[in-house]
């Protein structure tokens, strides 16, 4: 029987936003195609966590404070989890877990280094973006719709992005770009929580694995997404002109 292991990284500081939904719709939409899936939680007074035999990693977001730890205690771990990402693990970040995963982040006046798994930088901004988003996807056909309320810009260079804003922000409110996809990372800003809105966002996380660790796996049979996909297209239209 196929089996998924999940680290939940840091769940009693990085939960300000329903990341445990995030967590969930991965469980969930395994166990109903009859796959196994454990998830580990790792709490902050736990130590360093182990990726030997992990198949995905789960990064929320926070408030600052929250975030400038877990990103101290991510950029002491950084080799370890450069190893992972690039030996094709599967690592999934939202909202301010994408930012903890860069080179740096400025909070407030406060600059934190961070572990440098993805090659992108965040900094402040003088104006706050709040509000649905609305992405055409850079990875699969369809839309990803979520919500964002972040008072920073980031900056992913030549990275892909994972989508382009058709509504909203976005990594920055000026270039069009959110998130970003780097080998078998994804990360995205958007929260609320972001894959029970988008649940080919979070069959595409899972194929990603499931492909890689087992060669003969070709695609997740379909589930019935009939009120998924009208709640997302309730949000694209809404912002369809």
């Amino acid at each position: 029987m196929m089996k998924i292991k999940i680290l939940h990284l840091y769940p009693d500081l990085l939960n300000l936003y329903g990341d445990m939904g995030n967590i969930e719709c991965l469980k969930h939409r395994l166990i109903w195609r009859g796959i196994d899936v454990e998830v580990i939680a790792h709490p902050s007074d736990a130590g360093e966590f182990d990726v030997a035999d992990i198949d995905i990693i789960v990064l929320g977001g926070g408030g600052d404070a929250e975030e400038k730890k877990v990103m101290q205690m991510l950029a002491v771990q950084k080799d370890k989890l450069i190893d992972y990402v690039n030996s094709e693990g599967t690592l999934f970040a939202t909202c301010g877990g994408m930012d903890m995963l860069g080179k740096y982040c400025v909070f407030g006046k406060e600059t934190v280094d961070g572990p440098g798994v993805l090659d992108i930088y965040t900094e402040n901004s003088k104006k706050r973006m709040t509000g649905d988003v609305v992405l055409d996807s850079e990875v699969f056909n369809g839309k990803i719709v979520g919500f964002e309320n972040r008072g920073r810009r980031t900056v992913i260079g030549a990275n892909t992005p994972l989508g382009r804003v058709c509504e909203g922000g976005g990594n920055n409110g000026d270039d069009k770009k959110e998130g970003v996809v780097y080998k078998n990372v994804i990360a995205t800003h958007l929260h609320g929580p972001v894959l029970p809105k988008n649940p080919q966002l979070c069959d595409y996380i899972l194929e990603c694995e499931l492909q890689k660790k087992y060669k003969e796996f070709a695609k997740l049979s379909p589930l019935a997404d009939e009120l998924e996909k009208k709640a997302n297209e309730f949000i694209v239209k809404r912002y369809s002109k």
